[in-house]
C-alpha cells in the first residue's frame, strides 16, 4: 500500500516534526538501551547493587527513545524513500525500529511490574523475563541500527536534507559527483570521469579544491599536460596555504613530466621535497623522473 506522509523537512507542517532530531534520539536510545540491558543481566547476579535501579531508569529512558526514534523516523523518511532504489531499504529499516520499541515496551512493563509493591514475590521471575526480552530487543535493536547505517551510508538517506538548508543539498550533489568520478577514474573510464568532473565545478566554481580537481582531470583523465600547465598559469607560484602549495606543486610536476618536459618537473619536485621532506607522493614521482 502507498504510503502518504509529508515531507519532514516541510515549513509549516500541521504538527511538529522530529524529523531532524532523528540521529540525535536514535543514536541516544542505541546507547541507553545497551546500556540498560547489560546492566539488568549484571544485578541479576547480585554482585553489583547499583545496577538493579540504574537498570530500570536506563530501559524506561531508553523505552522513551525507541518511541521517539519511531516517532522521528517517520516524520523523515518522506524525502528519503522518494529516492530511486531506497524505498526497500527504509522500510526495512522502519520494520526493525517498530519491532525494536515494541519489544521495549513490553520490557519497561515488565520493569514497572517489578516495582510494584503488591508484585514483590514475582519481583525475581519477572526481572529475569525482562533481561531475557530485553536480550531479544538488543538484537533487534542492533538490527535497526545496521539497517539505518546501510541506508545512511548505502543509500545516503537524509543526507543532505537533514537540516534544510539547501546548500547543504548541493553539497550532497557535489560529493556524489566527486565520488562517481573517481570510481570511473579507478575503472579506466577517463572520459565519464572528466564529464563528471566538469559538472562538479560548475556546481562550485569559485571552490580551490574544485579548480585542481578540474586540473588533475586534464592530466589525468585527459592527459593533456599542456592544457594543464595553462590552467595552473592561474595559480601563483607560492600560494600561502601550504595545501595549496603542495597540491599546485605536484599538479605543475605532473603536467611538466607529461608534457615531456622532465627538467622542469624535477626542478619543482626538488623544491617540494626540501618544504615537504619524505612526503611519500613526491618521492615517488621522483623515482618515476630518475
Amino acid at each position: 500500500m502507498e504510503r502518504m506522509f509529508p515531507g519532514p523537512f516541510t515549513k509549516g507542517s500541521p504538527t511538529v516534526s522530529l524529523a531532524a532530531l532523528h540521529p540525535a534520539i536514535v543514536h541516544f536510545a542505541i546507547a541507553l538501551l545497551f546500556a540498560g540491558v547489560l546492566f539488568r543481566w549484571v544485578s541479576l547476579t547480585g554482585r553489583a547493587a547499583f545496577t538493579a535501579p540504574a537498570a530500570a531508569v536506563l530501559l524506561f529512558a531508553g523505552t522513551l527513545g525507541a518511541v521517539l526514534a519511531v516517532r522521528s523516523g517517520t516524520d523523515a523518511h518522506g524525502p528519503v524513500e522518494r529516492v530511486p532504489g531506497a524505498r526497500a531499504a527504509v522500510g526495512e529499516h522502519e520494520e526493525w525500529g517498530e519491532r525494536t520499541r515494541n519489544i521495549f515496551l513490553v520490557v519497561a512493563a515488565l520493569e514497572a511490574v517489578a516495582l510494584v509493591p503488591a508484585a514483590r514475590r514475582w519481583r525475581k521471575s519477572t526481572l529475569v523475563t525482562s533481561a531475557v526480552v530485553g536480550l531479544v530487543g538488543a538484537v533487534a535493536l542492533y538490527e535497526a541500527g545496521a539497517h539505518g547505517g546501510e541506508l545512511v551510508y548505502s543509500y545516503a538517506g537524509g543526507v543532505g536534507i537533514r537540516s534544510g538548508d539547501t546548500a547543504d543539498v548541493g553539497r550532497l550533489l557535489v560529493a556524489g559527483l566527486y565520488h562517481q568520478a573517481m570510481v570511473d577514474r579507478k575503472a579506466g573510464k577517463g572520459a565519464e570521469a572528466a564529464r563528471l568532473i566538469e559538472q562538479l565545478v560548475q556546481r562550485a566554481p569559485g571552490d580551490t579544491s574544485a579548480q585542481l580537481l578540474a586540473i588533475e582531470s586534464l592530466i589525468v583523465d585527459k592527459q593533456d599536460g599542456k592544457a594543464a600547465l595553462a590552467a595552473l598559469a592561474r595559480f601563483p607560484a607560492r600560494p600561502d596555504s601550504r595545501f595549496v602549495r603542495f597540491r599546485v606543486g605536484i599538479l605543475r610536476a605532473d603536467a611538466f613530466a607529461l608534457a615531456g618536459m622532465r627538467d622542469s618537473a624535477r626542478a619543482i619536485l626538488e623544491t617540494l621535497a626540501g618544504e615537504f621532506a619524505n612526503n611519500r607522493a613526491v618521492q615517488e614521482r621522483m623515482a618515476k623522473i630518475k
